[in-house]
């Protein structure tokens, strides 16, 4: 574990690192859990967004293969070069309105070791006072473009399954680091809960940010705060405008939607509606959340 000697902040508690309050964790990793690359431009969209601060980052000597993971070379100066590490990176920021902190953990998947890099992540936990964990994924699915993207969760117990207000995920078989970080801070003890997006099959090899909203969406559920959204909801639009005149063109793709689409409205139409006092009480944390927002601007 490497922190970063320059870490700004107020109050340090034990160790140099900053004195947080009641900080929750949110973690994405790029490559196998990061479809569209939903999951870890959410991240990114938070560190920028709020103006997130360095804490440290995790030795990649390892639990990465350089040779898979590269290192990158940078001119300094325009002069000399220096080797950037990838590696996975921790920063923190205020979330505004509320005086609580939410620390930021964005990186690649490692190549190895998995257990003991889960450790070194509990161990910021564990230093840093987190109280929740929160980790992000987004998957390929048979889903059309043309629909709201679909959201499932993984939580630590029942009583939080029922709050979670997503669909509960049904998946079995391979995962990712964030599947194993998530069951890792579960078995230390640490409330952790999942959520990954759903992203088209057809349209995975660049950024997809109608995805990225929809985790950012669920992010202000579980923080009752506004999460701020900048252009993404623009772009977000134009990704599906591009998407939808790219399928228009040619037969094959524009059929394969259409039997998509119907496929969803069947499925839409088995699931219960929801009663009113639902509607209401998300209609009244909505407006909670962007009353609070206004202020804190």
């Amino acid at each position: 574990m490497n922190r970063d000697p320059e870490t700004p902040g107020g109050e340090a508690a034990e160790g140099g690192l900053p004195r947080l309050v009641d900080p929750v964790l949110v973690a994405a990793f790029e490559g196998w859990n990061d479809a569209g690359e939903a999951a870890s431009t959410a991240v990114e969209h938070l560190e920028l967004a709020w103006d997130a601060k360095p804490l440290g980052s995790i030795d990649p000597e390892e639990y990465y293969d350089f040779q898979v993971t590269r290192p990158h070379i940078r001119l300094s100066g325009g002069v000399t070069r220096r080797i950037e590490w990838q590696t996975t990176r921790l920063s923190y920021a205020e979330i505004p309105g509320t005086g609580k902190h939410i620390v930021l953990v964005s990186g690649i998947e490692p190549n190895m070791r998995w257990r003991a890099f889960c450790r070194e992540i509990l161990d910021w936990v564990e230093k840093l006072g987190v109280t929740k964990v929160i980790t992000l994924g987004a998957l390929l699915t048979d889903i059309p473009h043309t629909r709201p993207t679909a959201i499932s969760g993984i939580s630590f117990d029942r009583a939080s399954a029922g709050r979670m207000r997503v669909e509960p995920s049904t998946y079995e078989g391979p995962t990712g680091i964030v599947g194993v970080l998530q069951n890792a801070c579960v078995e230390a003890g640490v409330p952790a809960v999942s959520f990954w997006a759903s992203v088209p099959h057809y349209v995975s090899q660049a950024r997809v940010p109608k995805a990225t909203v929809a985790l950012l969406q669920v992010l202000e559920e579980q923080l009752d705060v506004e999460v701020p959204l900048g252009m993404l909801p623009e772009q977000a639009e134009e990704w599906e405008r591009t998407v939808s005149e790219m399928a228009e063109a040619d037969d094959e793709v524009r059929e394969y939607v259409r039997q998509l689409e119907e496929q969803a409205e069947a499925e839409a139409d088995l699931l219960p509606e929801a009663d009113g006092e639902t509607i209401a009480a998300d209609f009244e944390r909505y407006l909670r959340r962007r009353g609070a927002g206004g202020a804190a601007n």
